[in-house]
């Protein structure tokens, strides 16, 4: 049963960094109405930032403490990623108002090799640190309950609590202000929302900029625990079944089918993975999308489009 639990633990909060990853995709969906495929290189290059400005900021102002150093670095990214949500609307999605989903996708693709490289370019290609300072130490819970408790990182622990505030600090944005329901009407159409007065162009950089953070949150954490380096972006890309099992429409989607698929790929993993020669963990997401695509291409929380004619 303790075993059991610590497996199950496990995947609970590494659910939750998926579904972080997971409201990026979300977010730019609600927004322009197509698949950003860019999300994971702005993942990795928001952690190259925060690396690397952590490391470069303090030593050109003689500053020599972590903690200011990393609160420097993380205000540094977060302006680029803002500054790149700009760059983004002002030359690429601003030019596509009201053109056709395959064409906004296949922007998105473009984006993303352009980030993976420029970032690359810019912070270089080296696997960089960056040193949170959480502590790394293994912790156990419920010893009053099992003898020996259940073993916990406590890194994991942490970081799964600050994805599930930021989690559910956007779900209320959503939910509850004026711009998020600006989001949602551009997401529906993006002509009727121009001909009610809300200005397109500011909504996307609005929803790029919050998918920025995210993701520079998201790529904070993954560094902490991996270092930053190129795997970063294609572990984001396990947020694509995450969306799939969700909806693409759906931030409770988001945070559930992360949940799912972190605690399906441990406990297949641990318990299925040696009938199969293991290995499961690499690939269960992928199973589970392309079963649930086949069964309800909309998803858990989607919304099921019917087409009138």
């Amino acid at each position: 049963m303790q075993f059991f639990l610590e497996a199950l633990i496990g995947g609970l909060m590494t659910g939750m960094l998926y579904s972080l990853v997971a409201l990026g995709f979300v977010l730019i969906y609600k927004a322009s109405g197509v698949f950003n495929f860019a999300q994971g290189a702005m993942v990795l290059l928001a952690a190259l930032a925060m690396a690397r400005f952590s490391e470069w900021i303090p030593k050109g102002l003689g500053i020599d403490n972590k903690i200011v150093g990393n609160v420097l670095g993380f205000a540094a990214a977060a302006a680029l990623m803002v500054g790149v949500a700009w760059a983004i609307e002002r030359w690429v999605l601003g030019k596509l108002v009201n053109q056709e989903g395959i064409t906004l996708l296949m922007a998105t693709l473009g984006i993303s090799y352009f980030l993976d490289g420029a970032g690359q370019i810019v912070f270089g290609s080296d696997i960089y640190k960056i040193d949170l300072g959480m502590p790394k130490d293994p912790i156990f819970l419920l010893d009053k309950v099992f003898e020996g408790g259940v073993l916990v990182n406590e890194e994991d622990l942490i970081a799964a609590l600050i994805a599930a505030v930021l989690v559910a600090a956007l779900a209320l944005f959503f939910q509850k202000t004026a711009t998020g329901r600006a989001l949602r009407a551009v997401a529906d159409d993006h002509q009727a929302a121009q001909s009610i007065g809300i200005p397109l162009n500011h909504i996307w950089v609005i929803v790029w900029s919050v998918a920025g953070v995210v993701a520079l949150v998201a790529g904070m954490i993954w560094g902490s625990k991996l270092g930053v380096q190129f795997s970063l972006s294609l572990i984001a890309l396990k947020a694509l079944p995450v969306v799939i099992l969700g909806g693409l429409t759906s931030v409770p989607g988001a945070i559930l089918g992360g949940l799912i698929i972190g605690v399906g790929e441990k406990l297949s993993e641990i318990y299925i993975g040696p009938m199969l020669g293991g290995g499961i963990e690499i690939w269960f997401a992928y199973a589970m999308a392309l079963i649930f695509l086949l069964v309800r291409p909309q998803g858990l929380f989607g919304e099921k489009i019917i087409d009138r004619v």
